[in-house]
C-alpha cells in the first residue's frame, strides 16, 4: 500500500472533529500517489436507520476526502457539484474506509471520485465531485488557517 502520513489539522470539521461533541473523529491521510485514505467507525451520534449510518454522514465523509484529494494535489478548491450512490447499508462500530483521488481537471474545474468500503470490502458508497479552484481568491474569502498546527499540539 505504500507509506501514508495523516493529513494536518486545519480547524474545527464536521467529519474529523472528536466526537462525542459532533463530529465524527474521521482520520485523513494521504498515500504517497496522492490517494487520500480516511479511517473511522461511525457511531449512533451518525445513526439513520436503527444501527445504521445516515447517508448524510457517508456523504460528508466522502466530501471531504475529496476535498483533501483536490487540495493535496494543490487546488484552492471548494466543492460546486456533488453525487452519491448508496450501495450497501452501513453498519454502526465497524471500521471503514473512504478512499478519494483526483481523476481530471480542466480551466479551474477540478473533478474527483471516492468510495466508502465495509470491513468485508463491499462498497458501500461511492461518489464524484467537481470543485471550482479559486486560486488566491480563496484566502481572500476564508483566510488562511487551513493546516495549521492543532491548538495544544
Amino acid at each position: 500500500m505504500g507509506t501514508m502520513k495523516q493529513l494536518p489539522w486545519h480547524g474545527p470539521c464536521f467529519t474529523c472533529g472528536p466526537t462525542p461533541g459532533g463530529g465524527m473523529a474521521t482520520r485523513y491521510f494521504e498515500r504517497e500517489d496522492g490517494e487520500i485514505v480516511a479511517e473511522v467507525t461511525l457511531t449512533e451520534e451518525q445513526q439513520g436507520a436503527p444501527g445504521h449510518a445516515h447517508g448524510g454522514s457517508l456523504a460528508a465523509i466522502l466530501d471531504e476526502a475529496m476535498g483533501w484529494a483536490v487540495w493535496r494535489a494543490g487546488h484552492r478548491a471548494l466543492a460546486a457539484h456533488l453525487e452519491f450512490d448508496y450501495r450497501h447499508p452501513t453498519p454502526l462500530g465497524v471500521p471503514l474506509e473512504a478512499r478519494a483521488r483526483l481523476v481530471g481537471k480542466g480551466g479551474r474545474s477540478v473533478r474527483a471520485e471516492g468510495e466508502i468500503r465495509l470491513p468485508d470490502g463491499r462498497v458501500s458508497a461511492q461518489s464524484k465531485g467537481v470543485f471550482v479552484d479559486l486560486g488566491d481568491r480563496f484566502d481572500e474569502s476564508f483566510g488562511t488557517r487551513w493546516g495549521a498546527p492543532q491548538p495544544g499540539a
